[in-house]
């Protein structure tokens, strides 16, 4: 079994990972990146987004975690972010992957019948009327990511959300889920820190919670975001503060209370630590990138 640590951490296969842009949404096949992996994509992770891959054609083996089944098209998987996968698939395969920030999914998930922080597989027959309306949508969502410029955030995330609705309909040969204890643990933290993040919790709390130890809880967080408690707590702050930046006019002080710092001057040195710029600089050249 491959240690957590050894399993690489990708930005898209084979590109290493970066930090990502506020809202990143990005769709490509599976083949287009057939120089890479030749039909063979070793297990790996994303650390910040998750993906849905549609199987359009052929079939092979899907491994996430510890789990592997043998699936052929129509599949479709979700993996959250942080969350090993990997594949073996023909010559003849292909799948559309759409792969979406944390914090757009985040905003997507109170519109989204599934679950976005349990991975899941199903494998189908085309007749079904569910995976009859999902074959168009994955094509419309390819169709205008590849419009670029032209393109409709809106309309994608839209899309996206619907997609995301329908997978939580449909059943199948295959399925998963709960991922191993560790991992399970692990995305049970970013739950209840995506629904704590604001407040001025110790760790002990995020322990007595999850009815856990702190070290188990510790383990499971390097594990799978490779961050202790505290620093994966302070990710989910740093990425709402960019979120409310980016998406709204609120004052910068203001949005340092709303993630949980009182004190303004506190919020700004802990921004910059992390981005290299005070927030009102980070905000005006975001904004300014949004225009040009």
């Amino acid at each position: 079994m491959i240690a957590k640590n050894d399993i690489p951490s990708f930005f898209v296969y084979g590109e290493p990972s970066r930090e990502l842009d506020v809202g990143f949404l990005h769709v490509e096949t599976v083949m287009e990146r057939k120089s890479e992996h030749f039909g063979h994509v070793a297990p790996h992770q994303h650390p910040l987004m998750g993906q849905i891959t549609y199987w359009t054609e052929g079939g092979g083996t899907y491994r996430i975690e510890d789990e592997t089944w043998n699936f052929s098209a129509p599949a479709v998987s979700f993996v959250p972010s942080c969350v090993v996968h990997g594949f073996d698939v023909g010559e003849q395969s292909d799948a559309i992957v759409v792969s979406v920030s944390d914090d757009l999914l985040r905003a997507m998930a109170p519109q989204v019948d599934l679950s976005l922080d349990v991975p899941m597989l199903r494998t189908g027959e085309r007749a079904d009327p569910t995976w009859s309306r999902m074959d168009p949508l994955l094509t419309m969502i390819a169709d205008e990511y590849r419009a670029g410029a032209s393109a409709s955030e809106k309309a994608l995330v839209s899309l996206v959300s619907v997609v995301l609705s329908l997978m939580a309909r449909l059943g199948g040969a295959a399925g998963l889920d709960m991922a191993s204890p560790t991992v399970a643990l692990g995305l049970a933290l970013r739950r209840a820190i995506d629904q704590h993040y604001k407040k001025d919790w110790p760790v002990g709390r995020y322990v007595d919670l999850l009815a856990t130890t702190p070290h188990l809880l510790d383990k499971a967080a390097r594990e799978v975001f490779g961050r202790t408690i505290k620093e994966t707590l302070l990710d989910r702050r740093l990425l709402e503060a960019k979120r409310l930046l980016k998406f709204t006019i609120r004052p910068v002080e203001d949005i340092g209370r709303e993630v949980g710092f009182e004190d303004p001057a506190y919020f700004s040195r802990f921004f910059r630590k992390r981005t290299g710029e005070a927030p009102a600089a980070w905000r005006r050249r975001h904004l300014r990138s949004e225009t040009e």
